[in-house]
């Protein structure tokens, strides 16, 4: 129990070293809310005119997340091979300490994004959820399968030359099945269906989201600490 305790406070204290260094550089979350504010605002006005369906509707929604969470959530791991600090990180703590702190500022960040986009989505769009509860519980296990997919990826391509490439190209085939089925949960919750028409769909997330997750780490001391 206190071997628990005591990897869960290394993973806070990363998380939270990584929490204040962000926002004293604010580069992850100027990236993500630039990315997707401007996005938004473009595909609003080129759409204003046409009426879309709710399954269009969905489907840009979740692309715009993708790629606003791809300007940003890999900054966890190539900061620290920027700033060369990589190597003071492996020695003051514990591989799976490590992902789980990086992990945990991940999910946080795309969890603060959302919080601006989903409003702005809405009004924009001139978009109403049909079932709240459903539309949120289908945006959280998405979130959580894009950050678990994002973070161990980000560990992968931090100490390649073309990191954003490589970020945006490694990522999108595996976070391919979480995007496919957040994209129908969410029309079945814009639609208004109850949880038991979305049941495939949170399976499915919550399933690879946790398959991910464990795998994530058990492979992470071997992806970026060796």
């Amino acid at each position: 129990m206190t071997k628990k305790s005591n990897l869960l406070r290394k993973a806070y204290f990363i998380f939270q070293k990584d929490f204040h260094l962000e926002f004293r550089t604010r580069y992850a979350i100027n990236a993500i809310l630039l990315f997707a504010i401007t996005t938004l605002i473009v595909i609003s006005f080129s759409v204003s005119a046409v009426g879309l369906s709710v399954n269009i509707l969905s489907s840009l929604f979740w692309v715009i997340l993708f790629f606003s969470s791809m300007t940003g959530l890999a900054q966890v791991f190539v900061r620290e091979e920027e700033q060369q600090t990589a190597d003071t990180l492996k020695l003051v703590a514990p591989p799976i300490a490590i992902y789980l702190g990086k992990w945990l500022f991940n999910a946080v960040l795309l969890l603060g994004l959302e919080v601006v986009l989903v409003p702005l989505y809405l009004i924009f769009m001139n978009l109403t959820i049909g079932n709240f509860g459903v539309f949120l519980l289908i945006l959280i296990l998405g979130s959580l399968g894009v950050v678990s997919v994002s973070t161990i990826i980000a560990a992968i391509i931090s100490r390649a030359s073309a990191k954003g490439a490589l970020f945006a190209v490694l990522s999108f085939p595996v976070t391919l099945p979480i995007l496919i089925s957040a994209i129908h949960g969410t029309t079945l919750a814009l639609q208004g269906n109850s949880i038991f028409s979305c049941m495939n769909e949170v399976q499915i997330l919550f399933s690879f989201t946790v398959v991910v997750f464990t795998a994530s780490i058990l492979l992470f001391e071997f992806v970026w600490i060796s």
